[in-house]
Formats: C-alpha cells, structure tokens, sequence
C-alpha cells in the first residue's frame, strides 16, 4: 500500500513539475518576443549601431536576448570535430555532409539589415496525428504549428540540453555563419533556454567529454538559400542536404507535409508465440481460434480464411484466459520502459485487459501500476462464473493477487500475497472447489486456500525418488483430480482436497511434458518437448495406442487445445501450430520465425515476399493464401534478401560475411559467395538486373557483375569511404549510381561501374532513385521526430508510385508518410502491433499492401493499404 502511495505521489509530483515548466515556458517566450519586437523597432527606427569589420563591410548586427543560447552550430564546431575527425567532408546530394566548420561571413550593404534570423527550427514530433493500436486517426491534417510549449516532449535521456550562454552581439559571432535562413522566432530560443534551468529530476543535463554542453537529437532545420540546402542535426551531428533544382526557387520551412489520406488497416499476422509461452492457444464457440503473438491477439478461423485482431495491447503479451462464458478473454502484457522518461509509461505498465471477444472493445484494464514486471500467468474462477480473476506477477516475489475485475473499469483488488521465490509458470482455479487455487512453477506446486478473502498456502509434497525440477502443466479430471507434467516426463496425480501425490506414471514422455488436456470424450492427451510426441490416454490413465510425432521443423509441443469437433489444436516451440487428429494426422495452419527477423523481399511481380531471420529459416510467404510457399534451412543467420527485377533470383546474405544466390521458385542453390567476415545488411539489383552491391558492417561496399540470367557473378571491386558500417542502399534508375547510408548518419554517393565516390553535387543533385531505403536525406529527412538519436528509424520504403512512405521504429511503430517528406513538420498515421523493433518495412508491387518484420517479437504483419 506504500508503494502504490509513493507511486502516486511520484506521479504527482511529476505532473506539477511538467505544468511548472510549461509556465516559465511561456514566460520565458513571451520576454524573448518582447526582445524581438524591440530589435525590430530599433531596425524601423536606425538606431542601431553599424559595425565595420576588418574587410571594411558595414554590417548591422542583430540583438539577441542575453539568455538565449549559442546555436549549436558555433559553439560545438571544434567539440564536433574532434569526435568525427574521420569523417567525410564531401557535399553530397540528398544526404550528409559533414559538418567542415568553416563558416564565412554574410556581408551586406551598410544600412540595410540582415537578410538572415539566427535561429532554428525545433520541430513537432512526425506523430502529431497518429493512432495506437492499429487505428489511424481522423483528426484534420494539416494542423497549425503547435505552441511554444509543445514544441518539444519529455527530454531523453539520451539529449543533452543545450548550454544557457550569453551571445555577444558582435559581429564576430555573426559573421562566423552563413546566410541560414530559418522558420522559428526567438521563442524557440527561450525554450533552448528554459531546459537548463528547470528543476526536474529528468532534466538534468549532461555534459560532453570536452566540457560544453549540446543538445541531444534535438530536430532543427536551417535553410540556406546560397547553397540550395537544409541542415538538421542528429544527436548533435549537423546533416546536409541538397534541394533539388526543381524545388529550389519555392521551398520554405515553414509548409507542413499533410498526412496522406490512404490507412493501414491490419490484415493479416503471421507467427504465434510458442518458443516462451504457454497455455495460449483455445477455440472459441465462434470457431475461431485465439493465440497471440507480439502485442497482438489473433482470432482466426481456419476454415473461412479470416482473421480478427485485438489491438488493446502497447507492449509484449505474456498470457492469455478464457472466461467459462467463452465470450470474453483477458491477456495479460509485459511492462515497457520509455526512453524519454526513463521511467514505466503509465500506457506500458503490466496490466490485464478484459475483452469482449465478438466486438474486440476492451471492457476493463486491471492492475496498472500494481504489477512490477509482467503479468506471467493469468485465469478466472469457474465455480461462481468467473467474477474472480487470479494474476500472477513476474516479480522477484511473484506476487499473486486476486481481483474482482468486475468492479468498475479498473477493478478491484481482493488480496495479494508472495507466491514463491522461484518462477511460476500456471495458475488455475478449481473447476469443483470454490475456494481453491492451484500454481506450479519451479520446483513446487502449491495448493491455496481462498475463503474469507485472504490466501493460504499448503506445499504440495511429492514422492522424494520423483521430485521434479520444473512442474510445467495440469489439468482437472471429470472427477476433480489434478494432474500435472513435470520436467522429468512423469504424470502425477492428485486427489481432490489432497496436497500429496497419490499416484505418478513414470515415462509418460522421454523428456518434459508441456502440456496436458482433457478432452470432451473423458480421454487425456500429453505432449512432449524433446520427443514431439502427442500421446493419447484413457480416463484411466492407460495408452491407447494412439500417437503421433510432430517434424523436426514444427519443434516441441508447447500448448494442447480441444479443436472443434475431435480435432486437437497444438502450439509448438518453434511458433507454428497444427490442427487434426491421430488418425488423419496433424498439418500446420501457423508458421512463423523463432528469432529475429531481419530479412524481407518483396517479388517484383507476384504478390509474394520472403523473410529471414536468425533461425536460419528462410520462408517464401504467399500474400493471397497467408501460407508459406516453401520454406529453406540457409544454414546460418539470416540478414537481408533482394529478388532479382525479374523476381527469377533471390539473394540472401548472412551475419558472417556469406551471401547465397538461389532460384526463387525451385530454390535451386546457384552458387556461394563471401566478402569480408561481418554482417552483410543491406544487398540490391540495380534496375537494369546487371549489377550487384552489397552492403557490409565492415564499411565497405562490394559490387558484382551479374551475367547469364543472374546465375554468375563477378567482383568488379568495392566503394571503400564509409567511416561506419553501412546499413542501406539505393539504386538510380540509371542503373549507374549507388547511395549508401552508414551508422554514423552519413550518405555517401558513388559511381557503382567504377566503385568510385562521387562528391560532384550538380550531379548527384538531381539524380532520380529507383527505390528509397536510405533514411536519411532531403526527401525522407521529415520522417524523424523531435529528439530522434538517429537509431530510432531502422527502416524506410516508398510505394511504387511514389506517394507514400512507410516507417519503422525502435519502438515497435509503423508510420505511413506522404512521399516525400522533405519538410521539417511531416504528419503521419502511426500504428502498433509490434512489440519490438520494426528491422523492416516494403510495398508489394501494386501498393496494396505493406510488409513489416518485427526483430525479437519474430512477428510478420500484412498491411492493407486503404
């Protein structure tokens, strides 16, 4: 309870502290506009001084507030460098150039002022107008600039505010920049300011190894007339980039890319989550069968070709109960750390959702702020209709509690007390006893006692030649017996209002029994993890003789369902689930990656992609079926693919250097190749299907001759100038030139016949890119939100048309875009679903749909574009 106390209080605390600072936000704005609008009547009027510096140009200098900061183009220049020395310091179309310090004086006539504001365009997050949960939103776009206190949200951790200077007014400092143009007054130079004076404990800032202080991530956009370029900065790194002639005469920093109008709408989720989860696959009475993977829940029904999808969850989903009503279901989430706040969001804490199961509404939201890490195991009472939920936290006490979840939307807690210092891995109420509860987890199972409203534990006591390390299982008998499954592959059973063991069959599988079910027909069904067997058993706990073994490829069995009719519905340990009977055997209706996915290709021509990830598997995945085409064992961990623009041959490249060339349709292996020994991440065709680049964490960038249908490949040499490791690569339609994006936000154009860079900005200016995966440049720079660290974006696409771009984040989002996004401000839809990075997003070739991969949620989510 004083916990919970001092949580609210901290809540509090902070919600006044954020009001604070929003007051001396707006203070602090409207002194620096009075400081403005008295520099500007001094202008009007000639009063102030005019300057001449040593080249005898009469400058008028502009008048700053002595509180506003020193733009961090001035005073980090020399930090700066000294952090990327080795960087290039080409000027490049569309991408980055390193900042060369060097900044020469903007003179003008004497008399006239300055054709130049000092000052810089702290931008609203891209988010302005999103929707969680896979719901776009419908607010109007595009929307006025937001007010000065809502220019910047919560800071990261990762920002480093800037420092509070004063700044001479002379013209030393002025003539140290170019002619930058900007779109922000000087309030935005009063929110710089204000972030060093608050008194937050989550403001505090951070100084750099040289002693001065920088902003962190912080979007600013500067224009430059002379040059034909924009500046933004990445975690204080300044990025230029070239405008393209076509826009030079009209460009401004002031327009706000609209949101397009075409949704995404979720159509479909491949994968299930088996390889760490139990007890999460059942049907329901409306033949649909409900699992979950990632922050989803699936409800599909194999026969009619359908999915529904529960988007209620913004993080991991841990577990999942059905209510005796068979209508509603509760699933449980893991808690999620914001990076911005370095602290649980209040959305992302471990809580239970209780859902309606025919409308998809969420009905209650149990236990925000009472679960510590995840709700691991959760179930409703069956005796009194399921008025009682029971949820068990993965704390390091593994707190049970008991909730009348009924009780207004949030609920109310019955009582809660330790469970058990090591894991528990299922809990379950007595189908016959009102008051009992029955965990198992490792080395224990515990029998409770419920009545009066509090919770009382009796060990339960296991033959001492047969005590098992993990209980892993059980189920209720049509008598009230339990049984369990335990790690050494045994069935126990225990008697009704019994805590002993009263009779153990030994054997019962060779290796752990994960699961267990009674079936309608009063028959018991066993699964195994290490023997993939399925095993039928009478009431009597006697063989039948029936049994069958899963392939290697579907793994283990996790989770065992009653399907519909006499079918048996499995959840195996490599995420796919199959459905049938002993007698007609079992096929795979789910298939999915056991580990992160990083590799996605879309065919050129038919509605088809493949993934591939760190299991190894490769899967071909048909988008009109929802089925695997063909599947293939690469023999190590993949990292990226590309079809060929014919779609006849696909490439696959691994983590250690090695790279496959196979047939699309036959998966004929063609041949083998290796450059370098670190992970190839980025690999493309070039338009014309006669050149190959691959792209390498060893910085360098390898170019092949293609011949002979795509079957022979030939090294002309490699692009060597990236000071990181390259991550993204797009082709022009010439099929001539190569751009690259590297780690360390640098973009780097290159002549792919040669393998020679190309720093000559009247060409690269203007050129036309076949595809647009490089996140960043002039045409996607909109695309990072406020306080971005460039890490946050991992993945960008343009659809075909060129009209939209789809995104993925660090944090499990996918945007959608209007193509391009060459403005400061970009409106986007924003969409959950993944509970992990999003590694990659891509059009099909008709645009009708969009491919996203989650990394370690192993999650493969199909789009409709709508």
């Amino acid at each position: 309870m004083l916990n919970h106390d001092e949580l609210s209080l901290q809540e509090r605390v902070s919600d006044l502290e954020k009001k604070s600072l929003e007051q001396a936000d707006e203070i602090t704005c409207l002194r620096s506009t009075i400081a403005d609008l008295l520099r500007r009547i001094n202008q009007l009027e000639g009063r102030a001084p005019v300057i001449t510096n040593s080249n005898s140009h009469a400058t008028t200098p502009t008048k700053v507030s002595p509180s506003l900061p020193q733009h961090p183009a001035v005073q980090n220049r020399h930090s700066f460098h000294r952090q990327v020395s080795n960087s290039s310091a080409s000027s490049f179309t569309d991408g980055v150039t390193p900042h060369n310090g060097n900044h020469h004086p903007a003179h003008t006539s004497p008399g006239v002022a300055p054709q130049r504001r000092l000052s810089y365009f702290p931008t609203a997050s891209t988010s302005s107008l999103h929707s969680e949960g896979g719901q776009s939103s419908t607010s109007a776009s595009p929307v006025p600039s937001p007010a000065p206190s809502s220019y910047r949200s919560s800071p990261s951790p990762r920002q480093t505010p800037s420092p509070n200077r004063h700044i001479s007014a002379s013209t030393s400092n002025l003539s140290a920049m170019k002619r930058w143009s900007s779109s922000c007054s000087s309030q935005d130079f009063a929110t710089a300011s204000r972030r060093i004076v608050t008194g937050s404990m989550y403001n505090l800032p951070v100084r750099s190894s040289s002693g001065t202080l920088y902003r962190h991530g912080t979007k600013e956009a500067q224009l430059n007339t002379e040059d034909g370029t924009v500046r933004m900065y990445l975690r204080g790194r300044p990025i230029v980039m070239h405008i393209p002639s076509e826009q030079l005469h009209d460009y401004s920093l002031m327009k706000v890319n609209s949101a397009p109008s075409q949704r995404l709408k979720l159509e479909w989720v491949y994968g299930y989550r088996g390889r760490d989860c139990r007890a999460n696959l059942f049907l329901l009475p409306t033949g649909e069968m409900v699992y979950f993977i990632a922050a989803v829940v699936v409800l599909y029904n194999v026969e009619e070709q359908i999915q529904r999808h529960y988007l209620g969850h913004t993080d991991d989903i841990k577990c999942l109960a059905v209510h005796p009503n068979k209508l509603l279901i509760a699933t449980g989430q893991v808690a999620s750390i914001d990076r911005r706040e370095r602290k649980p969001r209040v959305v992302s804490r471990p809580h239970v959702r209780i859902w309606d199961s025919v409308s998809l509404n969420t009905l209650h939201i149990i236990g925000v702020g009472d679960f510590e890490r995840a709700v691991s195991c959760i179930a409703f009472s069956k005796m009194d209709g399921g008025s009682i939920l029971c949820a068990v936290d993965d704390s390091s006490e593994h707190t049970i509690s008991l909730w009348d979840w009924q009780r207004g939307e949030r609920g109310v807690k019955i009582t809660e007390t330790k469970s058990a210092s090591d894991a528990v891995l299922a809990v379950e109420f007595h189908p016959m006893d009102r008051h009992t509860l029955v965990t198992l987890g490792k080395g224990h199972i515990h029998f409770w006692d419920m009545e009066g409203g509090t919770l009382a534990k009796k060990l339960g006591i296991f033959e001492k030649s047969n005590k098992p390390k993990y209980v892993l299982c059980m189920t209720f008998t049509e008598l009230g017996e339990l049984l369990t499954g335990d790690s050494n592959g045994n069935i126990m059973v225990w008697q009704r209002g019994s805590n002993k063991v009263c009779r153990t069959i030994v054997g019962a599988h060779d290796g752990p029994l994960f699961s267990i079910c009674a079936m309608k027909d009063g028959t018991i069904v066993t699964g195994g993890a290490k023997d993939r067997k399925v095993v039928q058993w009478d009431s009597s706990l006697t063989r039948t003789g029936q049994e069958a073994k899963l392939p290697d490829m579907a793994g283990g069995i996790r989770t065992l369902a009653q399907g519909k009719g006499s079918l048996l519905l499995i959840g195996t340990t490599r995420n796919s689930i199959l459905q049938g009977t002993f007698s007609l055997n079992f096929s795979t209706v789910v298939q999915g990656h056991t580990e992160e996915i990083w590799a996605l290709a879309v065919h050129p021509t038919q509605n088809q992609f493949v993934t591939g990830g760190y299991d190894c598997q490769v899967h071909l995945w048909d988008t009109l079926s929802h089925s695997v085409v063909w599947s293939r064992d690469l023999g190590e961990q993949a990292q990226a693919a590309c079809f060929s623009p014919d779609g006849s041959v696909l490439v696959l490249t691994s983590r250690t250097g090695r790279w496959s060339v196979i047939d699309s349709s036959t998966r004929q292996l063609y041949s083998m190749h290796t450059d370098g020994t670190e992970p190839i991440d980025a690999v493309a065709f070039s338009p014309n299907g006669q050149l190959l680049a691959l792209g390498s964490r060893d910085s360098f960038i390898y170019v092949y001759q293609v011949s002979e249908e795509g079957r022979k490949y030939n090294r002309i040499s490699r692009c060597s100038g990236h000071s990181s490791f390259v991550i993204h690569l797009d082709w022009a339609v010439d099929s001539t030139y190569l751009r690259s994006c590297s780690g360390d936000y640098e973009v780097l154009y290159w002549n792919a016949l040669v393998c020679r860079q190309v720093t000559n900005m009247s060409i690269t200016r203007d050129l036309k890119w076949h595809t647009q995966t490089c996140t960043i440049g002039f045409s996607v720079f909109g695309i990072w939100p406020e306080n971005a660290d460039g890490t946050d974006i991992n993945t960008c696409a343009r659809s075909h048309s060129c009209r939209l771009l789809a995104t993925g984040d660090d944090f499990g989002k996918v945007k959608l875009f209007s193509y391009p996004t060459s403005q400061p401000k970009c409106l986007s839809h924003m969409y959950g679903g993944h509970s992990s990075h999003v590694t990659a997003v891509d059009f099909l070739p008709d645009d009708n749909r969009l491919i996203s991969l989650g990394g370690r949620d192993c999650a493969v989510l199909q789009w409709a574009v709508v």
